[in-house]
């Protein structure tokens, strides 16, 4: 790191008083600025301005917080009167039995679209868990994501995955993670195309835009690139609303 010379090191994610430490560190060990965001998501419109104001480019900073700021909105809008929030459960690893707890960074993208986190946080820390399937059917989540393409791909032939309620009514989908995950890999600006998506997904009646002019609109403008149609379908394979989950 030393030996590219950087002018600032920024660090996008969690701000509690371990990483606030280790940015003072780095910072008097190199020299070098640490500039520390809240990657939160509802943060994520001012953090994005604190770091166009930082980086000398505030006028496309401020682009694309009003694009966050206009999503949030968006959702906040059509879901005031959804009478009942679908149950949704995250699975992360190839077995399915990694979660993100409810309130957490890794899933806080479920709760802000407006789904109820079936995993709920216990009296222990840490945002994310290892669960059994016996938890799992207990939860009797109504919808799964997954950003983890093994899983996908296995769990409809397991039984006992067949008996939660999500699987069985063919509520399994699996999150696009190019050209970065829409869910919480990394948990950063990526997540706010998955904030539509998701949306998508449990409340479609609410949210009947194609997700593919969504996409390629968000791309345009948070990637600076334009996608073909075939680059579409690669990033969307498997995600469509009302799609392909099992």
């Amino acid at each position: 790191m030393l030996k590219a010379r950087p002018d600032l090191i920024f660090d996008f994610g969690s701000v509690t008083p371990t990483f606030a430490s280790l940015a003072a560190r780095v910072q008097e060990q190199t020299g070098i600025p640490y500039l520390l965001i809240d990657g939160h998501l509802d943060h994520t419109a001012a953090s994005l301005r604190e770091l166009g104001r930082v980086l000398g480019v505030s006028a496309r900073a401020e682009a694309v917080a009003r694009y966050v700021e206009d999503t949030e909105r968006l959702i906040d809008e059509r879901l005031k009167d959804v009478p009942a929030r679908r149950r949704v459960y995250l699975a992360r690893e190839p077995n399915g039995l990694e979660t993100g707890l409810a309130g957490s960074i890794n899933t806080e993208i479920i709760e802000r679209a407006g789904g109820i986190n079936v995993a709920e946080r216990g009296s222990g820390r840490g945002g994310i868990a290892n669960v059994s399937i016996e938890q799992v059917l207990a939860w009797a989540p109504d919808t799964i994501i997954t950003w983890d393409a093994n899983f996908f791909a296995s769990y409809a032939a397991d039984p006992v995955w067949g008996a939660v309620p999500a699987v069985k009514a063919k509520r399994v989908f699996l999150a696009p993670r190019l050209p970065f995950g829409w869910i919480d890999a990394p948990p950063s600006i990526n997540r706010v195309i998955g904030l539509r998506w998701i949306a998508g997904l449990l409340y479609p009646e609410k949210f009947p835009e194609d997700i593919r002019a969504i996409a390629r609109e968000f791309i345009t403008l948070f990637y600076q690139i334009d996608v073909s149609d075939s680059q579409l379908d690669r990033i969307l394979a498997g995600a469509q609303p009302g799609g392909p989950g099992r």
